[in-house]
């Protein structure tokens, strides 16, 4: 069991290549850090110094069986939530992160063909059942979100069927748990997207 402040909330951003999910993640850590509310902003994989030497090895160009990959993400991701999400948690700060265990059920789930029980298995103990309060999915056909990159790391190479995967697994996730989940249009002007998730995470401040 997790204990955390009352004021404490956890936010994360998912979404496939080039759906603007960084962008939106960092426009938020501002606007709240604006209005004096603590706001940690942080990401997958890395945000650790032993994260970010996983991250090097897992955006490269070298080839990486999908269960190594699924098990180098869940070592950052429990390196990240004990030495920086929970502390900030348990702080009262509000914490976001970019991509959390969501995204290695839809790329190494959905995208890769991994057994589901198997990684909400492995998931479930790198996050020592750490949950998000929102997950913000910022969906856009992956056609579109791949002209937006420069298409250099490993993942956002892959072919397009592997990107129309993970699309289709982040929908099937939100549809399952529509309280927790807000679903935008990632093709959407920003100002406009950044408005609609603020007056989502509105309600959620005390």
């Amino acid at each position: 069991m997790i204990v955390r402040q009352p004021l404490s909330l956890f936010i994360t951003f998912e979404g496939g290549e080039g759906s603007g999910k960084s962008t939106q993640a960092r426009a938020l850590q501002r606007r709240l850090l604006k209005l004096g509310i603590p706001a940690l902003l942080t990401h997958e994989p890395g945000g650790t110094p032993l994260g970010n030497d996983l991250r090097r090895w897992l955006k490269g160009e070298g080839e990486i069986d999908p269960l190594t990959e699924l098990l180098l993400f869940n070592a950052s991701r429990a390196h990240l939530v004990s030495e920086v999400i929970r502390p900030a948690l348990d702080g009262g700060s509000i914490v976001i992160c970019d991509r959390f265990a969501h995204s290695t059920i839809a790329y190494q789930g959905y995208g890769r063909g991994l057994d589901l029980a198997l990684i909400e298995t492995v998931n479930n103990i790198a996050t020592q059942g750490l949950r998000p309060d929102l997950i913000v999915l910022l969906d856009i056909a992956a056609e579109q979100g791949l002209k937006r990159k420069n298409l250099r790391d490993r993942f956002e190479r892959e072919e397009i069927a592997f990107h129309q995967r993970v699309r289709q697994g982040y929908l099937e996730m939100a549809k399952k748990d529509p309280q927790r989940w807000l679903v935008i249009d990632g093709s959407l002007p920003r100002k406009e997207v950044e408005r609609l998730i603020w007056e989502r995470v509105g309600q959620l401040l005390p």
